[in-house]
């Protein structure tokens, strides 16, 4: 799957995206950003505050809670204000 980062998520990852194929065990939103947490210390930098960060499972807002597979593209970008 293709995972999208924005903002300063992709600024603390180091990368705009990337295509991943998760252990099978992974199974929704929250189980992916725990595996992400574990690939190296950017990672777990980016995700520190896992509660701030937004998801999108292909281009609909997701929750921490929800299933990730058959997703084509996981976006995860922090909250964003009007104006």
């Amino acid at each position: 799957m293709k995972l999208v980062y924005f903002a300063w998520v992709r600024e603390r990852v180091g990368k705009p995206e990337e295509t991943v194929n998760p252990p099978a065990e992974v199974a929704t939103v929250a189980d992916l950003i725990g595996w992400l947490k574990t690939r190296g210390e950017e990672y777990a930098y980016a995700f520190e505050a896992e509660d701030v960060v937004r998801t999108a499972i292909d281009r609909v807002h997701a929750k921490p809670a929800s299933p990730i597979a058959g997703a084509q593209e996981i976006a995860f970008f922090p909250p964003m204000t009007g104006g």
